[in-house]
């Protein structure tokens, strides 16, 4: 029997009980709450443009974008604001309904956030939701991006607690949760997921889509990164995910947090299509959509219309607003969005 309600008591007994289920018992359990809750056929399509690249002074094991490891990547100061607003109006005529923006800092200074809070209002403008990562909010910079009107903050856990120590010791857990409740409080919608194929095992990835499925409310958007290994990170080299196991985590994800949008994001360009379509029947419902994921390459856009039209899927151009299927007939879709941060 599936829960009527969204959950927050998950136990880590519960989720890894439901990381062994058989595959196709576990998909058919994930597609049926995935029906309960939106249209099957429906996929949210966001954009994300890097606003500012490179020389971040955390130690993400991970990230390209770390001034700590010699990746190559060209350091980039805060862009204008009408480069901006052009990507934003491409990303939109391109079928997005949400443009995404991020900036490699630690925490913004408040001078950054005059030029951020001046991108979400033209963004707005233009009929779009707006998401932006920027690392670690103070209470009083939450409220001054909500002023602005932005829709969406991303700030993803990355991994488990028991984990997150051989990924990144430059910020804490504690500080990841604590500027979710800072964006929470200023009343924006969190985007929060994590990313897998980092070395973790099994009870990591489950723990991490319980500590996403225990905050009340759940993030709305919840994206699933798979590692994109680049040269000179510490987790270059790393073995990779075998891809049921992807499937499997995308598919439990859509069981903890029924009505969140489950989002793929990195590491689409190592999917093959038939992945795809496993992870779109296990309950994602959401992808970023254009030729790159701040500083990582993602599948081109022809490409995307091509798998869809193989699927019979269609983008959702509607603008979010959260509701059970039931209540709001064929309409019943919303928005989600992330970043690598």
């Amino acid at each position: 029997m599936l829960p009527a309600e969204p959950r927050h008591d998950w136990t880590r007994d519960e989720v890894e009980a439901l990381f062994r289920l058989p595959f196709n018992d576990l998909l058919f359990r994930a597609q049926s709450v995935h029906r309960r809750h939106f249209e099957p056929n429906r996929v949210q399509l966001s954009t994300l443009l890097s606003i500012k690249t490179g020389a971040c002074p955390e130690d993400c094991a991970y990230c390209p974008q770390s001034v700590r490891y010699d990746t190559g990547l060209k350091k980039e100061a805060l862009i204008e604001i009408e480069a901006v607003v052009a990507a934003a109006r491409e990303a939109k005529a391109n079928g997005a309904t949400r443009f995404c923006m991020g900036a490699a800092w630690r925490s913004p200074k408040d001078r950054d956030l005059d030029k951020v809070e001046a991108m979400v209002r033209e963004v707005k403008s233009l009929g779009l939701e707006t998401c932006v990562t920027l690392g670690m909010l103070k209470h009083e910079q939450a409220e001054r991006l909500a002023g602005a009107g932005l829709d969406y903050y991303n700030h993803n856990l990355d991994t488990s607690p028991e984990y997150y120590g051989r990924i990144i010791t430059t910020r804490t857990y504690e500080d990841r949760l604590n500027t979710l409740a800072n964006v929470r409080d200023a009343g924006i919608k969190v985007c929060c997921g994590g990313i897998v194929g980092m070395g973790e095992g099994p009870a990591d990835r489950a723990e991490l889509l319980r500590q996403l499925a225990i905050l009340n409310p759940h993030p709305e958007s919840v994206p699933i990164n798979n590692l994109v290994q680049v040269e000179n990170t510490p987790l270059h080299g790393t073995e990779e995910l075998d891809p049921i196991e992807f499937v499997r985590t995308i598919a439990v994800a859509r069981i903890l947090m029924p009505k969140s949008y489950v989002r793929l994001s990195a590491g689409r360009t190592s999917m093959s299509d038939e992945m795809q379509a496993l992870c779109f029947f296990a309950g994602a419902n959401s992808i970023f959509y254009g030729d790159r994921l701040l500083t990582t390459e993602n599948p081109q856009n022809a490409k995307d219309r091509a798998l869809f039209a193989r699927l019979g899927i269609q983008p959702d151009g509607r603008q979010s607003g959260i509701g059970d299927r039931e209540s709001s007939s064929v309409s019943s879709r919303e928005n989600g969005c992330t970043a690598l941060a």
